[in-house]
């Protein structure tokens, strides 16, 4: 439990983090002070500072809500978050690619101040009460603060709860449309302040009029749901469906008016499934493919239902025996893509050199980078990008045909010897039948008996301390990369999708095999 503390806390004090910390509470704690202290000062507001502390507290309570308000929709803003993660010079300032990790903390700054804000107002609403100039229901039930606000606390009761990872995990669907349920908390959210709570003995209004802060971003947020609906509905069609092993579907479709790169990521929506639900895949193919590809795990109830209405049902067959009388649909449903977007992945080819991790399903980014790896050979393209190591951990072996004629056309044609290595792993027990056969096989082959690759395959799980360890010598030791001096700055770009777990300890790993010349950047694929 120390461990996992001190590892927390030492990840919380990198340079990048605390500025980010120090910004962050800074400008909250400025603007909490200066709210509290606008409506303390304020003479012409002395019929509510009679109120004492609690209207000053939410004062500046409802300043910093503005704030985060205003904020709050930003790192949502997929289009406008994609362009600006192209500017490199920008990216290295602000990482684009943890937005869903700022959505939570300006979601969590929201809950501590709607509660501070709450809290106060119930006081101050008991006080005015007890000074006989207003009955407090009247305040909750009558005005436009106090009808709003209780329902934007019904809102954030079911966003809060339905958004935690235990239950996004168990039931996405619920998740997503509560989340949606933002749309009437924006517009509470904008009337909130009609009627003017705060006014003087006069009458006049002395409010924030925070409504145009918060209105800008609500506004940005509307265009980009506009054009995601427009581009969604440029004509879509499914080429070719493979359903591979271990439940996995490729869909294959044509969209003309579509352009990416290797390493993005697309929105599905089946409308023939829901109209509103939008899901997460990375793209599997190249840019220069004639066709682009999706890869699709049947895990979920959106996942099964597709494979159903593609004729691909995981209950009829298992990973060793195929059912070939299969039921293929006439009609193949509508698909509406929205995208490309961007991805870490997608800077690969901005390095010397990379370490691509891929789990299971997870793959799949690394899939399109292999392909366009292979394209730009084939091309003579490839100017900086100069080894490739390859890291599939599996657990069945029935997963390693997902793309195994591209691994295979791959080592095949390499242009230069050790340019691309794979390094396969197998976690689960093997069955006595499938040892045997390794055996027999293993002992004057060639290729691996499981994955056909001259690269061989290995069992359990990898040891990426000692891996990085090893690469960071061999490289310090100009072995590695040869016409490579040992003793010039080196960066080894280590690019992860699959499950968080492993993503804590490579990046564990990757800190302690850092050296003052030779540094390994980790980077994980965030849906």
């Amino acid at each position: 439990m120390a461990e996992s503390f001190s590892s927390r806390l030492s990840k919380e004090f990198t340079l990048k983090r605390l500025s980010f910390w120090i910004f962050w509470f800074g400008s909250h704690i400025f603007l909490f002070i200066y709210g509290f202290f606008l409506q303390k000062d304020d003479r012409s507001l002395d019929n509510l500072n009679v109120i004492g502390f609690s209207v000053w507290t939410s004062r500046g309570a409802g300043l910093c809500l503005a704030y985060d308000g205003a904020l709050i929709l930003l790192p949502v803003l997929r289009n406008i978050i994609k362009y600006l993660r192209a500017l490199s010079y920008l990216n290295k300032l602000i990482p684009f690619d943890e937005n869903l990790w700022f959505h939570r903390q300006t979601a969590y700054a929201m809950l501590f101040f709607t509660l501070v804000h709450t809290l106060a107002h119930y006081i101050n609403f008991w006080k005015l009460e007890q000074l006989g100039k207003f009955p407090a229901w009247q305040i909750h039930y009558t005005t436009w603060a106090g009808l709003t606000g209780h329902a934007m606390l019904l809102i954030m009761v079911l966003m809060y709860t339905s958004a935690h990872y235990k239950m996004r995990h168990q039931s996405f669907e619920t998740f997503w449309y509560t989340h949606h349920l933002a749309f009437f908390f924006m517009l509470c959210l904008y009337f909130h302040g009609h009627g003017c709570f705060v006014k003087t003995a006069e009458g006049v209004c002395k409010g924030y009029l925070s409504y145009r802060f918060t209105l800008a971003g609500g506004i940005l947020y509307f265009f980009e749901r506009v054009l995601r609906e427009i581009r969604a509905r440029q004509p879509t069609q499914i080429t070719k469906v493979i359903d591979h092993p271990s439940k996995a579907i490729e869909i294959q479709f044509d969209k003309p008016s579509f352009r990416y790169k290797a390493g993005q990521y697309l929105f599905l929506n089946v409308p023939a499934i829901s109209t509103w639900q939008w899901h997460p895949f990375t793209i599997t193919s190249a840019p220069d493919d004639p066709y682009v590809s999706i890869h699709v795990r049947q895990v979920g109830d959106f996942t099964n239902q597709l494979g159903e209405l593609l004729g691909c049902d995981p209950n009829n067959f298992n990973n060793s025996n195929y059912d070939t009388k299969r039921s293929v649909p006439v009609i193949l449903p509508t698909l509406r893509i929205d995208g490309p977007y961007g991805a870490p992945a997608e800077d690969v080819f901005k390095n010397e050199i990379v370490v691509l991790i891929g789990c299971g399903i997870g793959v799949t980014p690394f899939a399109s980078i292999l392909k366009n790896i292979w394209h730009q050979q084939q091309n003579k393209g490839l100017s900086k990008l100069k080894r490739v190591e390859f890291f599939w951990i599996c657990r069945d072996t029935g997963s390693f045909e997902w793309f195994q004629s591209l691994l295979k056309t791959l080592e095949a044609t390499q242009m230069e010897a050790g340019f691309l290595k794979f390094h396969i792993y197998l976690t689960s027990k093997l069955r006595e039948s499938t040892i045997n056969n390794i055996i027999i096989n293993d002992v004057s082959g060639s290729y691996d008996p499981l994955t056909d690759l001259e690269s061989r395959t290995h069992y359990g799980r990898p040891n990426f301390g000692y891996i990085f360890s090893q690469l960071n010598r061999a490289i310090d030791s100009g072995r590695y990369l040869p016409g490579k001096e040992g003793d010039l700055n080196t960066n080894v770009g280590v690019y992860y999708c699959g499950p968080p777990a492993l993503a804590k300890s490579l990046k564990k790993d990757c800190d302690a095999a850092n050296t003052e010349s030779i540094k390994f950047h980790f980077h994980k694929e965030h849906f």
